[in-house]
């Protein structure tokens, strides 16, 4: 962009990726009383911010592609999959990075411990992140189509990213510059929010018993009232997972399928627990009604789907460093996390504490030392007791 002599490699990409990482995780660690403002800075960021890229963008560009570009044009990037498996083999695999977009949604459900009127605010929160993404997912992606200038040129941007090559183009290097800035800042708020979901939910799994190390990580700093343990390993593992992308090709598509699909099976296997136990489930106060059967089968079908079409070769001709490894990394976990409940925890693991019910028993889960004291005076196993009967 404009006549920086920068030219990104494999390595200082890990390297911004490890600083980015390391600021986020000084913002879990030493920001926590911060976060709600963030959080309000980036509802407000994200939503200005891609109005303003779109308008911008379209208002400036010189000429405009018409609609039967915007919604029929077709594009094999595979390096020619639609050749070899048909025009509809690249469409399903080319949904990941769609549906990679609408992850994440469960950080609603990470937070409500840090959240009044949980059984209730948890569900708004998962229902509004989802269609506020969608609404502006849908007009941000419209934007940039119907802005291209040149087709061609855009694909094969010399930046590498089409998006910021169409922003380019649009409106020229200075005010590309800007936009991007607008980009950029979003996508760090996601990342920091992502780390503090992360830390929450690994803190609520060591609370369990069932992380590995669930004795060293089931800590809740004194003096900041944060599990600040689960988030440097948030951290240290999102950084793990970005190695491959040195020696790999395809290592983010890879990382990706892998993020994708491991979220959504875990979005399901509740989901399938819910159908098939339909006769015993308690609704809560939020609940779909007549139609929760329905989308439920829906979601579980659909949720199967894409985890097939997820680990297929994302691009032709496959070798070792184009092959789909995201089966490989699910099948370690599902293997390792089978074979634990298998051989050890399923002889001592008593299930989820249920968080609603512990603030019922005045249990701030958040306190440091609250959770230990109630197991100490009973009060938790009179609860479990009173759960099981």
């Amino acid at each position: 962009m404009g006549t920086s002599k920068y030219q990104p490699n494999e390595k200082t990409v890990i390297g911004i990726y490890a600083a980015v990482l390391a600021a986020q995780g000084l913002i879990n660690t030493f920001g926590v009383h911060l976060l709600k403002y963030i959080n309000n800075i980036s509802i407000w960021w994200h939503a200005l911010g891609t109005t303003a890229l779109v308008i911008a963008v379209l208002a400036k560009a010189k000429t405009h592609q018409p609609a039967k570009f915007v919604f029929t044009q077709f594009y094999d990037g595979t390096g020619g999959w639609a050749d070899r498996a048909g025009h509809g083999y690249v469409i399903c695999i080319g949904i990941l990075l769609a549906q990679y977009t609408l992850t994440g949604f469960d950080a609603s459900a990470h937070m409500t411990e840090e959240t009044t009127n949980a059984a209730t605010a948890g569900s708004w929160g998962i229902l509004m992140s989802i269609g506020v993404s969608a609404v502006l997912g849908w007009f941000l992606i419209l934007g940039l189509l119907f802005s291209i200038q040149d087709y061609d040129a855009t694909i094969g941007s010399s930046t590498g990213q089409p998006v910021a090559q169409i922003i380019i183009d649009a409106v020229g290097d200075r005010a590309a510059i800007a936009l991007m800035v607008i980009i950029v800042v979003a996508m760090f708020f996601c990342g920091t929010f992502s780390i503090t979901s992360n830390s929450r939910m690994m803190y609520a799994f060591s609370r369990d018993g069932a992380l590995p190390g669930s004795t060293f990580f089931h800590k809740v700093d004194v003096k900041r009232k944060s599990p600040i343990r689960t988030v440097w390993l948030a951290c240290v593992l999102s950084f793990i997972l970005a190695l491959p992308s040195l020696g790999s090709s395809v290592a983010f598509a890879a990382a990706t399928s892998i993020a994708t699909i491991g979220l959504y099976i875990s979005y399901g296997i509740p989901i399938l627990l819910r159908v098939i136990g339909r006769d015993r489930f308690k609704k809560g106060p939020w609940h779909l009604g007549a139609f929760s059967i329905p989308i439920s089968v829906t979601a579980v079908i659909w949720i199967g789907t894409i985890s097939i079409l997820f680990i297929l070769p994302q691009v032709n001709p496959v070798t070792k460093q184009t092959l789909n490894y995201s089966i490989v990394a699910v099948g370690i976990v599902m293997v390792y996390a089978m074979g634990l409940w298998l051989l050890s925890a399923r002889k001592w693991f008593e299930g989820p504490r249920r968080q609603i019910q512990l603030q019922e028993l005045g249990i701030d889960v958040m306190e440091p030392g609250a959770v230990e004291r109630a197991e100490a005076e009973g009060r938790i196993k009179a609860l479990e007791k009173e759960t099981t009967t």
